[in-house]
């Protein structure tokens, strides 16, 4: 099961299928491009050039969400198996870098089609960093935001606006430590129905 490293795992795991992707088809001809993960200080213009080298593609994680589908549901189940379950969106930023506006577009053209070539990271796809169950998976899916939103998202960041696609990986698992038994509430062994005899 997954537990509290499956949020590093999740962007993670994104930066490897877009690695691979490009390596299989670079969206500049001759020319290798860079992903990395990046944090709020990373976009400083002082920063940036140190941990990216253009062309490039960072994946920035700007918000963590519960999944209101999923939260009940497994809730549920940690009420059976003795340990919590939080079911967690995650909400991504890929930008592109690049000296010009033409190769900016055919690095997200890229990264876009491969997302949608495989909107599942399953199995090999995920970083092993993380205790996955064998059954687990993360949908990759574009985030339905507006502009006005989006441009929100980059007032507070120390860069100005770049061209940015928002996606979603849902769901990550963060699953509790199992409670001893002891330490459990206890199960109901009796049940009483009707009228107590007087």
């Amino acid at each position: 099961m997954a537990g509290f490293r499956s949020v590093s795992a999740t962007g993670r795991s994104l930066r490897r299928l877009l690695e691979l992707r490009f390596r299989d088809d670079e969206p500049i001809t001759g020319t290798p491009t860079s992903v990395a993960i990046v944090r709020t200080e990373d976009f400083e213009s002082s920063n940036l050039p140190l941990l990216v080298a253009r062309p490039a593609l960072t994946i920035f994680l700007y918000r963590v969400d519960f999944n209101k589908t999923m939260r009940a549901a497994w809730s549920g189940v940690g009420l059976n198996d003795g340990r919590s379950h939080l079911a967690l969106d995650l909400h991504f930023l890929i930008t592109a870098w690049a000296n010009n506006a033409e190769n900016e577009h055919l690095i997200l053209g890229r990264a876009l089609q491969a997302i949608e070539d495989t909107p599942i990271l399953a199995g090999p796809l995920l970083m092993q960093a993380s205790d996955w169950a064998p059954n687990e998976s993360l949908q990759l899916v574009l985030e339905d935001i507006d502009t006005e939103s989006l441009m929100r998202i980059f007032d507070s960041l120390p860069v100005d606006y770049r061209l940015s696609v928002p996606y979603v990986a849902r769901v990550t698992r963060i699953d509790g430590r199992r409670l001893p038994v002891d330490q459990r509430d206890p199960d109901v062994v009796t049940a009483l129905t009707g009228a107590l005899p007087a």
